[in-house]
């Protein structure tokens, strides 16, 4: 369960970075790229959030 909570550290802290940038960035292109990877991240996050809940519960909740 370490391991579940360390990615997901990472992944949250990995998206506020390229979030940084993103902002600070002037370049349109780069912002651009860097908003996309701090989305893609955000959402890898949640999926391995989702998997640790799901584990952790033997559920599945995104399913009816």
């Amino acid at each position: 369960m370490k391991d579940y909570l360390a990615q997901i550290e990472k992944l949250r802290k990995d998206a506020a970075e390229c979030a940084l940038i993103r902002d600070l960035a002037t370049d349109p292109a780069k912002r651009e790229a860097f908003d996309r990877l701090a989305r893609h991240l955000t959402v890898l996050a949640d999926q391995v959030e989702m998997a640790l809940l799901e584990r952790k519960t033997g559920t599945n909740p995104s399913s009816p």
